[in-house]
């Protein structure tokens, strides 16, 4: 009876199922078996690999219609908010699909901003400190304004969108800090060293917003110039319009390829990124002082909510060694800041 017992017992046992032997082991068999894990959430793992492609041959899309591709460029790092909500998508639809699929724009994300966002490749010292400030022409307290930008200690800044009527209260308030100074039009140079061999820059607008000198520093001259660019506007029917503001990259990046010093400084609003191919007659000969030496994105503007840098600081000649973004005054973009070593 006993040994009938243990016979059925036996055989009931080898008809049941048999847990897995580990964890791992239960949730590989479920990702084997479950289909509906790999089906579900298949149009989201296709978002992510168009925005991986869109990221990737990001230069490769068309100006044509409405400068769509110095559109996507300016704003090119803020397409990593889209990977967070489509992690929580796919996990919500517990779609093995989507959340495998993030892997690619995660890496391409990253390849391309990681080094700006988790990197701090600034150092300390300097042998030269620059400042970069569009002042906003309707800024309401200009001399406040100077003010603060002098408190950086810089020993050369640069403002842009001057005024004619806001000019005698920038030059005041920054006299006792700046011995020597030069306005060209809305532009202005700023420096505790001598000046040479100032011009106004054309810049193909009608107008001056554009400037150039010799800054002659303790450690040699270095040659200076200061650039507004026109701005940039999105209209519903016409897209990015940004014409003139590259024909002036144009025209500045001419000036720049003939300076006849080695060192060079480019401050200035550009009204584009980095990143925005339109400036590439700048930036092919140029370095980002940002990029080289800055923590993290450096955005500038809006002041109130920074989405972009538009204001840069381009060097040549000389290396930078730190750049960073200074507080809010009173216009509607951040001032900027590089250190730079000759």
């Amino acid at each position: 009876m006993t040994q009938a017992y243990t016979q059925e017992t036996r055989q009931l046992g080898d008809d049941a199922p048999q847990p897995s032997g580990s964890r791992i082991g239960r949730l590989l068999d479920r990702l084997r078996n479950d289909r509906g894990l790999w089906r579900r959430g298949l149009v989201l793992a296709a978002i992510a690999i168009l925005l991986a492609l869109v990221m990737i041959f990001h230069a490769d899309v068309p100006n044509r219609v409405g400068n769509l591709g110095s559109l996507l460029e300016t704003f090119l790092p803020w397409l990593g908010l889209a990977l967070p909500v489509l992690l929580v998508l796919g996990l919500v639809r517990r779609s093995a699909s989507a959340v495998l699929a993030l892997v690619l724009p995660i890496a391409v994300w990253l390849n391309l901003f990681g080094g700006l966002m988790f990197s701090d490749k600034s150092g300390s010292g300097g042998e030269l400190t620059v400042v970069t400030h569009n002042v906003n022409a309707e800024n309401a307290d200009p001399s406040g304004t100077a003010k603060d930008v002098a408190a950086s200690g810089a020993d050369v800044v640069a403002l842009e969108e001057l005024t004619s009527t806001a000019v005698p209260r920038y030059e005041r308030a920054l006299a006792d800090s700046y011995r020597y100074h030069t306005v060209q039009g809305t532009v202005g140079l700023w420096s505790k060293y001598p000046l040479s061999g100032t011009k106004p820059v054309d810049i193909k607008l009608g107008w001056t917003r554009a400037l150039r000198t010799a800054v002659r520093t303790p450690h040699g001259e270095v040659g200076v110039y200061v650039a507004h660019l026109p701005s940039v506007r999105v209209k519903f029917n016409a897209g990015f319009t940004a014409e003139q503001r590259d024909a002036s990259a144009e025209a500045l990046g001419e000036a720049i390829s003939h300076e006849p010093l080695d060192k060079v400084i480019l401050l200035g609003d550009l009204n584009g990124t980095m990143n925005d191919r339109a400036l590439a007659p700048v930036t092919a000969q140029m370095r980002s002082a940002q990029g080289a030496a800055g923590d993290g994105f450096g955005f500038s503007w809006p002041a109130s909510f920074p989405m972009a840098r538009i204001d840069q600081i381009m060097v040549r000649g000389v290396d930078p060694v730190s750049a960073w973004t200074l507080g809010k005054t009173g216009s509607d973009h951040l001032p900027v800041a590089a250190s730079v070593d000759y």
